[in-house]
């Protein structure tokens, strides 16, 4: 089995927190929480969850640098960028190809993009 980790695409404009969509049509919201709901069951039911989580926006980094004779704690994301992370999955499933299939399930409930990357095994 190999692990992925599925992200979903923010843009940084927005920077959307559990706060701001609030401010959604409370059916759409719903309707949306439903559906992730349901794809993190049948993760679960499946056996392919391992972990999963909401990031705050990049606003809210902090960068820390301790390559130096310093440590640095640097406000902000490490690269500025049109588009950040904003939440993910890790599943544990048999190969790429199940991968996006989840990915594919995950995007429909979310109504967004989802990008699947494997992680790297360890060293033998």
């Amino acid at each position: 089995m190999t692990q992925y980790f599925l992200t979903m695409p923010h843009d940084t404009a927005d920077e959307p927190t559990m706060e701001s969509m609030q401010e959604m049509d409370p059916a759409e919201l719903e309707a949306i929480i439903a559906a992730v709901d349901g794809f993190n069951t049948a993760l679960t039911e499946s056996g392919a969850w391992v972990t999963a989580g909401g990031l705050m926006p990049p606003s809210t980094a902090i960068t820390v640098d301790a390559t130096g004779g310093e440590a640095k704690r640097i406000p902000g994301p490490f690269v500025e960028a049109p588009q950040y992370v904003g939440g993910f999955w890790i599943i544990d499933v048999a190969d790429e190809e199940a991968a996006l299939g989840w990915a594919e399930r995950c995007s429909a409930a979310l109504q967004s993009r989802i990008e699947v990357r494997a992680l790297q095994e360890g060293p033998e």
